[in-house]
């Protein structure tokens, strides 16, 4: 008879940390890649975890959990040097087999128990990563804070640890509802916890063959992993909720946090962001959104199009709003433009080149601004377009310095618009435009109906036409042309060729590039904001304001009072 697991008479009783070890028993390991389902995980997974690395130029990688081997083989096929340790013999047995079936691979295995890790494992990496929840088979926090050291010691100067692990804030304080979409993907196993309380959460493993399995682990609070490992050294934690930046606490099923070991001087720069505008910042410079807004958005323009037909594509599109609003506009090769979320640039080119006018490109995403950079280059624009990371809330530049002020669709990811309006009122000349397009809640919108779209893009609240006329007034701008050119049907038209470009991408091969949680987030997101203007609940079109004056006749000469 094969080995049983063995939890005494008193299972919820055994909180021990190195008995993890005994719950591995073969007949429990041989069905783990069913668990799993490496084919289904590796499509939810997407490349989430070799960008994150890549992007930070790691080249060796502990893989201090390896189980039977599904991420040792990802990172070995993706060319990283990978080392593979693991707690359990049964596993790593399991693992070696799997790296030579599923791409010839020789894993380089090693039997480790964290708290000794240096002792096990020899040698420096850029990365350590700790997947598959396992570090919530520690049970005490002397432990916790021995392994996580260990971890510390093993990076490099400017190493980086990839832990994950269940979100058990939501099944200690909601239940468990977990669909298993994005880890554990077996379709022949049932997975629910059997008890939980604040020191134990005891997961049963039924499968189809009526065999029951019981794994006892630590239920991990998200915020005290988070103070754990800044506690022994790490400098800076990001946390991602099923592979996105962006997530509400008990959305996600599980969390990923990457922790830096390097210290850096700039660290102070994060805490100038207000709540609203760093998890925007954090959005746009996830790899997901990066890949798909410059995949499928539009390219060089990342705003709502004005379409001639519907079926018409983005780029075009998104390029004639571009057309529309600087057709309003005087410019000359002496307008100084501040483009406010800038994005990729494709506005600020068409500016400097259809006008020759200097442009200050303001963004809050540096990985934006690094493709912004590069197509300007491309194009020979770099003298002319100055890009500059930060946030239209506190804009880096003196009073009355520009002559018009540019924006698309940016506003909305505000937590203070008044602020954002009153910087602008402050930058621009006197006789200067404002020029801007947003996304908004429509004038008299009833009470909660626009909530989905809130909690997509994790806000409070949105513009209104009336709102932005009104502070615009105060602050003693005046409407050109009547001020708001409204487009509402375009705002749905966009986000319905959006919808059906994901489609089309998906069919050939977008899964592979971004996540499918990514994708199924985004998906779900542009119905809601379809729905939201076909109910005429949300709007959008051009504002065109003049600071001073009366909002007739041509713009001031720039640089003229």
């Amino acid at each position: 008879m094969p080995p049983a697991q063995e939890f005494g008479d008193n299972p919820v009783g055994v909180r021990e940390t190195g008995h993890y070890t005994e719950e591995y028993v073969p007949s429990f390991v041989e069905k783990w890649d069913s668990l799993i389902d490496w084919e289904k995980r590796a499509e939810s997974e997407g490349n989430f975890f070799i960008d994150l690395l890549r992007k930070r130029g790691v080249k060796s990688v502990l893989d201090v959990a390896t189980g039977t081997g599904f991420h040792s083989v990802r990172l070995l096929s993706a060319g990283f040097e990978t080392v593979s340790a693991d707690g359990s013999a049964e596993m790593l047995a399991m693992a070696f087999e799997n790296g030579t079936k599923q791409g010839g691979h020789i894993l380089r295995v090693v039997q480790a128990d964290w708290r000794w890790l240096n002792r096990d494992v020899h040698g420096e990496y850029d990365a350590i990563v700790c997947l598959g929840n396992s570090f919530t088979h520690l049970f005490s926090e002397r432990d916790r804070r021995k392994a996580l050291a260990e971890f510390y010691a093993m990076l490099k100067h400017d190493g980086i640890l990839v832990l994950d692990q269940r979100n058990y804030d939501a099944i200690l304080d909601d239940g468990y509802t977990s669909k298993h979409t994005y880890y554990y993907c077996g379709d022949d196993v049932t997975v629910e916890p059997e008890y939980v309380d604040e020191g134990l959460c005891r997961m049963r493993y039924s499968f189809a063959d009526d065999s029951v399995y019981h794994l006892n682990m630590f239920p991990l609070r998200k915020e005290y992993a988070r103070r754990l490992m800044s506690d022994v050294g790490f400098q800076r934690i990001e946390t991602y909720g099923d592979f996105q930046h962006t997530y509400r606490g008990g959305e996600p099923d599980f969390l990923v946090h990457v922790a830096e070991k390097e210290y850096r001087m700039d660290d102070e720069k994060e805490g100038r962001y207000s709540g609203a505008v760093s998890t925007a910042r954090s959005y746009y410079n996830s790899s997901d959104a990066d890949t798909f807004y410059a995949t499928v958005w539009g390219g060089e323009d990342i705003h709502i199009g004005l379409y001639e037909s519907p079926g018409e594509s983005i780029t075009d599109a998104s390029a004639r709003t571009v057309r529309r609003m600087a057709s309003k506009l005087e410019l000359t090769p002496e307008s100084v433009v501040l483009d406010l979320g800038s994005g990729y640039g494709g506005s600020a080119r068409y500016l400097a080149e259809t006008y020759g006018c200097r442009v200050l490109a303001l963004n809050l995403s540096e990985v934006e601004n690094r493709r912004h950079k590069e197509l300007n280059a491309a194009r020979a624009l770099t003298g002319m377009i100055e890009v500059v990371d930060g946030s239209f809330e506190d804009i880096p530049y003196p009073d009355s310095s520009v002559d018009v002020v540019w924006s698309q669709d940016a506003f909305l990811h505000s937590g203070n618009r008044v602020q954002v309006l009153a910087e602008i009122a402050r930058v621009l000349r006197p006789g200067g435009r404002l020029i801007f397009t947003d996304p908004m809640a429509a004038d008299g919108c009833p009470t909660g109906v626009l909530q989905p779209i809130l909690d997509r893009i994790h806000l409070d609240d949105m513009g209104s036409p009336a709102f932005y006329t009104r502070e615009l007034t105060r602050l003693g701008f005046t409407a050109v042309d009547g001020g708001f050119e409204e487009h509402r049907g375009q705002l749905v038209t966009h986000y319905a060729r959006v919808l059906e470009e994901t489609g089309r991408q998906e069919t050939e091969g977008l899964a592979r590039k971004v996540s499918h949680g990514y994708l199924a987030q985004m998906k779900k997101g542009l119905g809601h904001w379809i729905d939201g203007g076909r109910k005429e609940h949300i709007t959008w079109g051009v504002f065109h304001f003049k600071l001073g004056g009366n909002g007739r006749g041509a713009a001031a000469p720039p640089g003229s009072a």
